[in-house]
């Protein structure tokens, strides 16, 4: 049963099944327009249709994962050691031993890690993978509902191609996770997928366990450029007035919520008050009459529950902004409705704004240099990561791209090194994190993966030289333990490349 969310009486109804069978409900099947509109009001409220997610636990206990030994390694924790020549052992999906001396579980499948080094698997918590598929063309074109510049109500996961060719290119270069999200183009873009990066036969198998819900938002250039034509916004000015409309319907959302189910409460409390003295007085309980009308139930607006989850804490806000000032309005507009922004994505003039968002607990996804592709980016500097870094935030290098993807360990380091440059003392610790624990806390789920501790999730990459350097290749990846790219093996084409390509047998070598 999925939980309810704290606040309110509430949980999304599954829209696909409601047409059909609109007028043959039961006494205890919801209806699927309203928020407990029930035949039977004394029925509990009702609960999603749709499956749960795999929780939590799930994400470090997989019984398909065989046990794995990389012995004799240099293995950079990002957690502040780094331990040479030191073993680490996955069993199940989870990391169960690590250090010097250590056992090894009888069948394990061992790998000589001697002058290789090991690192927790690489997070990209910003990909656009699978909702704009390869072969870039319109029918694979899914990232970008550019119909409203408020699309609160969709999800990334809903056009999410799990035999995208990229995927298998990704897991080539390292990474374990990633973060799917709608594109640009709307103020409100819709709610991001985090999942684990290896090919499915649809998103809702790849779902990183116990990964929370968030939401892209966008500011500045690209709405306005999109809507400008389209009945707006076409102004920044126009975008922030609608980004202040959209939460304050939503603050009012939330409020019929918790009204809502605070009189359904009390109703209930006098229904039951009513029952208990008609029983004492010796009357029929089947004759009972409710004392009063139950209470209206509050009808659901997807948009504006997406929004509502941001407001309760439910939902992690992910922005795409680039401009200093653009990032002081929406943090504003954080602070005047009282959420928290979790990342602002590209970011290129966060540098200027960093005593800001430390302030604030908001971390930075950017890229080691990449600028001046538009107005809006020509203030980007390739020491924004290092010199967030040495305010105390949390950066993270993402990658935008489904090329970039395959070496965001060359663009840590890469922006490493300019920090370096300028003075800015950066420690491969430190840069190492940008692309594992801090991109596992943008998406909520630090306390899983990021890092490589006994107890945590088998996210893994064994590259046969440091990570830093550009020769550097991953040999292995590891997610949950199972291993999604083999470099022994090569490339394996997804089921879309087999049946399109000619190609009898996995690919040598990875596409870097």
């Amino acid at each position: 049963m999925t939980r309810l969310l704290p606040g309110v009486a509430l949980t999304l109804l599954a829209a696909g099944c409601g047409a059909a069978n609109a007028h043959h409900h039961t006494a205890k099947e919801p209806k699927l327009d309203v928020i407990g509109d029930w035949s039977d009001p004394e029925a509990d409220l009702p609960v999603s249709r749709t499956p749960p997610m795999p929780g939590p636990e799930a994400a470090v206990h997989n019984p398909a994962a065989k046990p794995i030994a990389i012995t004799h390694a240099t293995i950079m924790t990002a957690r502040g050691e780094t331990l040479k020549d030191a073993t680490i052992v996955l069993d199940h999906g989870a990391i169960t031993a690590l250090g010097k001396d250590v056992a090894i579980p009888a069948g394990a499948r061992t790998v000589d890690g001697s002058g290789k080094f090991v690192t927790p698997g690489i997070i990209d918590v910003h990909s656009h993978i699978g909702v704009y598929a390869v072969p870039y063309v319109g029918a694979l074109a899914d990232g970008n509902e550019a119909t409203n510049s408020n699309t609160a109500d969709v999800r990334s996961e809903y056009g999410y191609y799990a035999q995208d060719p990229a995927i298998t290119r990704a897991a080539a270069g390292g990474i374990t996770t990633a973060q799917i999200l709608p594109g640009s183009a709307n103020l409100i873009g819709g709610r991001g997928y985090v999942l684990v990066m290896k090919p499915g036969t649809s998103a809702r198998d790849l779902h990183f366990p116990g990964a929370p819900q968030t939401l892209k938002m966008a500011c500045g250039e690209n709405p306005k450029r999109v809507y400008g034509e389209k009945g707006g916004p076409s102004t920044r000015m126009g975008e922030y007035a609608a980004f202040r409309a959209a939460f304050q319907a939503a603050a009012e959302y939330n409020a019929k919520l918790t009204a809502y189910k605070r009189d359904r409460a009390l109703w209930l409390k006098k229904k039951a008050r009513a029952a208990e003295l008609d029983a004492k007085a010796g009357k029929d309980p089947r004759k009972h009459i409710t004392p009063e009308a139950a209470p209206a139930p509050v009808p659901v607006d997807r948009k504006l529950e997406t929004l509502a989850g941001v407001l309760r804490g439910e939902i992690l806000p992910q922005i795409h902004c680039y401009r200093a000032d653009d990032i002081r309005q929406m943090v504003a507009i954080a602070d005047e409705f009282g959420f928290h922004i979790r990342a602002f994505h590209h970011a290129l003039e966060a540098y200027k704004v960093r005593d800001l968002l430390v302030k604030h607990g908001i971390a930075i996804a950017t890229w080691a240099d990449w600028w001046g592709f538009k107005m809006e980016a020509f203030d980007g500097i390739p020491e924004n990561a290092a010199l967030f870094q040495q305010a105390g935030g949390r950066p993270t290098i993402h990658s935008d791209d489904p090329v970039g993807i395959q070496r965001l360990n060359q663009e840590a380091s890469k922006a490493m090194w300019a920090g370096r440059h300028a003075g800015i003392e950066v420690t491969d610790d430190q840069a190492l994190r940008w692309i594992t624990a801090n991109p596992a806390w943008v998406l909520g789920i630090d306390q899983l993966t990021g890092t490589l501790e006994v107890g945590k999730r088998a996210d893994v990459v064994l590259w046969s030289a440091n990570p830093f350097s550009v020769y550097a290749a991953a040999e292995l990846t590891i997610a949950g333990g199972q291993v999604t790219y083999d470099r022994t093996v090569g490339l394996v084409p997804t089921d879309f490349e087999l049946g399109n390509s000619g190609i009898a047998g996995p690919a040598k070598g990875a596409s870097r």
